[in-house]
């Protein structure tokens, strides 16, 4: 089964406190997935600006998936949306 990735990229920030707060409450709910990269060093090669990209692994597609689709993410997404524009893409690996 091959991993998967959910990517998030950060168009413009809109309001750090509602980020913060989707921190505190997004983080617990990534205790089975990888941090790959949280908001380091980029450069846009092609495309649109991106403030910020965040790279999770999960175990699966499907985990990702019910990760994303989880009561418990459910209750942080509403604090990342107001606090800023992303894309947020799931991919499979290889």
């Amino acid at each position: 089964m091959a991993a998967a990735y959910v990517i998030g990229i950060r168009e413009k920030m809109k309001d750090p406190a509602q980020m913060e707060t989707y921190a505190r409450k997004a983080g617990p709910t990534l205790s089975d997935a990888t941090m790959v990269a949280l908001y380091g060093r980029h450069e846009v090669l092609e495309g649109d600006l991106a403030d910020g990209v965040v790279i999770v692994k999960f175990d699966s597609y499907d985990a990702a998936r019910r990760w994303y689709d989880s009561e418990a993410y459910k209750e942080a997404m509403p604090h990342r949306l107001a606090g800023a524009d992303y894309r947020i893409i799931l991919v499979e690996g290889v």
